[in-house]
């Protein structure tokens, strides 16, 4: 009987180690759609198409499957993966973008970029590119629809005026993905663009071209598992599950031992509660006493021979770097340090986020470039279209660094800059127009959309006695347009310098 009760222990935990081991593994299968995303009876590609792959990629890959849309949902009620999102979203989009123009008169292109950023705050382009940032975190993928009044939305977006009437722009909404499925992409020829890349969408019973609904995927599959994922990428949740659970439970632990880390025990008689003659009525009001007056200030009488009181400690000693590295490891798996995702400042001797902020920013940065410029290309050049009937291509955009100088910083590099071209234009390297173009087209230097053309006329030196032949060339310089405003000439500097010797 002993035997038979050992293997069943055995056994349960058995049980329990393998499920605990594939927790975080899922199937590979096609994915569950909602009811509702498809047309009434047409069936998605991704359930009707790769029937064989999926067995292949189930045999081949194992337990590393989609585990679907709802599941993904239930994930983002949690605080810890919502701060991921909302950490890595709101990075992307604190400092969003600026305007530029190639031109060099900017009076049209001002006039015209003015517009196009009232309209971008309008339609809440920023709000909607956050929004995507979540959706990709939190599902893996987003989207976003370009509603377009009068458009057929089975057509390709062709961005011409013919087809983008003036004033047709009525919003640019996000969409979240348990909403859409490919309705068609290519599986057969892996030569051609549209290779395991969804041409339409169907959205809740619509079929949609896929140039109006711009996908962003910033953490993409291998074409094997994308129907399975429903073209998503796998999300940032999936990834960081195990992390989070690992550190869900430290906490638990740590907070468990800290509320039992005293355990004291009161050595009694038994004898008579072990034989069973006794209820234990008086044994149990005894340690009822016990707890009663426990404290500080209580007294403990115990029997001098029958009884002893003994504790047991158990040391706190590291259980701060034990959490403090399962909260890290949350913070590798998604690439955010630990005072942007979770506030806390580093602890220790010279410790410092400085350099892991900057590696941070330089990351976000090329997330920006590769996966949102694209869309936001177009929004732009629809927004044209809807305001003004044409594409100006010398309009275009870039992304603000997060990393922002001080006004001390700024003010010491202008300082800098400012006296290598005097140099310049002391040596005749370079002109003073030149100068004046470039500071025209810097967007950090202040002097953005200048009018290049319209120089003004430089202040003329005071007339001195013995320097009447350095004024009448200053006046020529005027006359010819040149700018001699704070650049010393070599021929005074040098008779300064013999005066004071």
């Amino acid at each position: 009987m002993p035997d038979s009760k050992m293997k069943i222990a055995a056994f349960k935990a058995k049980n329990l180690l393998e499920k605990e081991a594939s927790r975080f593994s899922f199937p590979i299968r096609p994915p569950q759609l909602l009811q509702g995303v498809t047309p009434k009876g047409v069936v998605a590609p991704v359930l009707a198409m790769d029937t064989n792959q999926y067995d292949w990629a189930n045999q081949v890959y194992g337990t590393g499957g989609f585990p679907g849309f709802s599941y993904l949902s239930q994930l983002a009620t949690r605080s810890e993966y919502r701060a991921f999102a909302s950490a890595l979203s709101s990075e992307l989009t604190r400092k969003f973008i600026r305007f530029t123009s190639s031109q060099d008169d900017g009076d049209d292109s001002s006039d015209k970029i003015k517009k196009i950023d009232q309209e971008f705050i309008k339609l809440g382009v920023r709000q909607v590119i956050q929004r995507i940032a979540e959706l990709d975190c939190y599902f893996g993928r987003g989207q976003i629809f370009i509603n377009i009044d009068g458009a057929d939305k089975k057509s390709p977006l062709i961005l011409d005026k013919r087809t983008v009437r003036k004033g047709s722009l009525r919003s640019i909404v996000p969409v979240e993905p348990i909403w859409t499925t490919p309705s068609a992409y290519n599986a057969l020829d892996p030569t051609e663009p549209d290779f395991y890349k969804p041409s339409s969408w169907y959205m809740m019973g619509q079929e949609i071209h896929a140039s109006r609904l711009c996908t962003v995927v910033t953490r993409p599959l291998p074409d094997i598992l994308k129907p399975a994922f429903n073209f998503a990428g796998i999300s940032l949740s999936q990834l960081a599950e195990p992390y989070v659970e690992n550190w869900l439970r430290t906490r638990q632990s740590v907070a468990d031992l800290i509320n039992n880390f005293s355990i004291t025990g009161l050595a009694t008689s038994m004898d008579q509660v072990l034989q069973g003659s006794d209820d234990g009525t008086d044994l149990f009001a005894r340690a009822e006493l016990f707890t009663a007056t426990r404290s500080n200030r209580g007294l403990m009488l115990l029997d001098k021979d029958r009884e002893e009181l003994l504790q047991v400690n158990t040391p706190l000693t590291g259980l701060n770097e034990l959490q403090s590295q399962s909260q890290e490891h949350m913070c590798s798996v998604s690439r955010i340090p630990s005072v942007i995702l979770t506030g806390i400042s580093p602890s220790g001797l010279n410790a410092s986020s400085e350099g892991e902020i900057r590696m941070f920013y330089d990351w976000v940065s090329a997330q920006q470039e590769a996966y949102y410029r694209d869309p936001i290309d177009v929004i732009l050049k629809v927004v044209q279209l809807h305001l003004f009937g044409e594409i100006d291509h010398d309009i275009g955009f870039a992304f603000i660094p997060l990393y922002q100088l001080t006004k001390k910083e700024e003010a010491e590099i202008n300082d800098l800059n400012s006296k290598v071209d005097s140099l310049y234009v002391i040596h005749g390297v370079l002109s003073p127009e030149e100068i004046r173009n470039r500071l025209a087209k810097d967007l950090d230097s202040g002097y953005m959309g200048l009018d290049v053309s319209d120089i003004p006329i430089p202040i003329g030196e005071p007339d001195m006695s013995d320097n009447n032949q350095d004024t009448s060339i200053n006046q020529q310089n005027s006359a010819a347009g040149h700018s001699t405003i704070g650049i010393p000439r070599p021929n005074t500097e040098i008779a300064s310098k013999d005066d004071q010797a």
